[in-house]
C-alpha cells in the first residue's frame, strides 16, 4: 500500500483559504486515482473531490464546486486540495486517499485502498 500523509489543516475564518497537501511514499501515485474525503464529528465520511489516474476526469461534490480544486504533482508524488472561500460547514477532518493503479476516479470509499491519517480543518464563523 501507498503511505499517505496529509498536512496543511488549521483554524481559519470564514472566507479564508487553505491548501492541503498529501505526500505519498512507498509507491508512486502516478497511476492511482486520488481523492479527498472529509468527516465531521458524528457524521459519515463524505466524498469531496477525486481525480482519475490520468487526470482526464475530475469530480467534485456540489458543496465545494467552484471553491475547491484538486491537483497532483506526480514528480513530487503529492496531491493537493486548494480550498477557497471556506465556510463553517467545511469544518471536518480531511483525508487523502488513493486507489490501486489504473483505477478511474471514484466517489465510493471502498474504491480506495490507501488512506492518510487526516488533517483537521476548522472554519470559524
Amino acid at each position: 500500500q501507498v503511505q499517505l500523509v496529509e498536512s496543511g489543516g488549521g483554524l481559519v475564518q470564514t472566507g479564508d483559504s487553505l491548501r492541503l497537501s498529501c505526500v505519498a511514499s512507498g509507491d508512486t501515485i502516478s497511476k492511482s486515482a486520488m481523492a479527498w474525503f472529509r468527516q465531521a464529528p458524528g457524521q459519515e465520511r463524505e466524498f469531496v473531490t477525486a481525480m482519475s489516474w490520468s487526470g482526464d476526469i475530475t469530480y467534485y461534490t456540489e458543496f465545494v464546486q467552484g471553491r475547491f480544486t484538486i491537483a497532483r504533482d506526480n514528480a513530487k508524488n503529492t496531491v493537493y486540495l486548494q480550498m477557497n472561500s471556506l465556510k463553517p460547514e467545511d469544518t471536518a477532518v480531511y483525508y487523502c486517499a488513493a486507489t490501486r493503479p489504473l483505477t478511474t476516479a471514484a466517489m465510493k470509499i471502498d474504491e480506495y485502498t490507501s488512506w492518510g491519517q487526516g488533517t483537521q480543518v476548522t472554519v470559524s464563523s
